[in-house]
């Protein structure tokens, strides 16, 4: 049990009450440190709460536009130019509540706050807004919780509480995410370290717009696969490269097992994405003994035969061979 003056202390301190220098024995709090601790996680839910009881705009999206036009900072006019805006197609968000579809009512949004009191809030989207991220999830999800989505729950970017409109953009014409050309910048801005594959000498053409990440994962949700479109990466791999599909008559090991034990697959700074150089690459596996891959009078110089494509100059068919001599894919 605390000393009852220790246990004063404590209680100020997790007030946000700064105490004295004489009392504490150290610097003061800093203004930062000081502050009030943000919103909880029931004071936020009360506040959608609010915000879903409030009325009705009284005009629609008409109400909106009057000051969220071109001018604006969050300017949605070019809303109407997508999908969200076919009022002819009943399951959109404008053929519903409008706006409000997805913001939540916005009567006393649109009303001019006294003095410099801030607009009352409506539901607002983005991994940085104030509404609770399973809440702005949930208003998308709505409509967009269909087959391809049936494994958002449970995945990565969910269990990492990533918003919809951290990738997502809804009031623009056309969705850089949804662009093969600009849908990189938008992962690479939490995937750095992907990024900085791309840039090595050897990658698959993502940067220069011949592929997207898309094509490889499935940002929505994923089984245990590391939000891959495939279960195993030889399959998903193969689905591009046929030719190192097979089946085969020989069948090199690692490469019918898992294509990344031998390539990188965002990047790599030798040849054909491999993680090494042959024959380094190879003797992972292979031991040298009893293989002529040094010179014979004992030096440690390689012979000829290792040089340039390494083990490749013989063992040629390294994915496979369906030659009846092809036990060491040498044909």
């Amino acid at each position: 049990m605390l000393h009852p003056t220790l246990a004063r202390l404590a209680r100020r301190l997790l007030s946000g009450t700064v105490l004295p220098l004489a009392v504490l024995g150290t610097a003061p709090l800093s203004a930062q440190e000081a502050a009030p601790p943000a919103p909880g996680l029931d004071a936020l839910t009360a506040q959608v709460e609010r915000v879903l009881a409030a009325p009705m705009a009284r005009k629609g999206a008409d109400s909106c536009l009057k000051c969220h036009d071109e001018d604006n900072e969050v300017p949605v006019m070019p809303l109407f130019r997508t999908k969200h805006a076919v009022t002819a197609d009943p399951r959109t968000p404008l053929a519903q509540g409008q706006c409000e579809s997805c913001h939540g009512p916005g009567g006393e949004h649109e009303l001019e706050p006294e003095g410099d009191a801030p607009k009352a809030p409506i539901l607002a989207f983005g991994q940085t807004a104030w509404t609770p991220v399973a809440t702005q999830n949930g208003r998308c999800l709505n409509c967009h919780e269909n087959h391809s989505r049936i494994e958002w729950a449970g995945s990565s970017h969910e269990f990492n509480q990533v918003a919809c409109a951290a990738c997502h953009q809804i009031h623009v014409a056309r969705d850089p995410v949804l662009d093969k050309r600009s849908q990189d910048e938008v992962c690479f801005t939490c995937h750095a370290n992907q990024r900085a594959k791309f840039y090595q000498a050897s990658h698959h053409p993502v940067r220069e717009g011949r592929m997207a990440c898309s094509d490889c994962h499935d940002p929505h949700g994923e089984d245990g696969s590391g939000l891959r479109l495939a279960g195993q990466v030889r399959e998903l791999c193969t689905t591009c490269h046929a030719e190192k599909r097979g089946p085969f008559l020989w069948e090199h090991q690692p490469a019918a097992e898992d294509c990344t034990l031998c390539h990188a697959s965002h990047g790599a700074n030798q040849p054909a994405l491999l993680k090494k150089r042959a024959p380094q690459l190879c003797q992972q596996c292979h031991a040298p003994a009893g293989h002529p891959s040094q010179a014979y009078d004992g030096s440690r110089i390689p012979t000829q035969f290792l040089s340039v494509k390494g083990c490749l100059n013989c063992h040629s068919q390294i994915h496979g061979s369906n030659h009846p001599s092809g036990a060491t894919p040498v044909r």
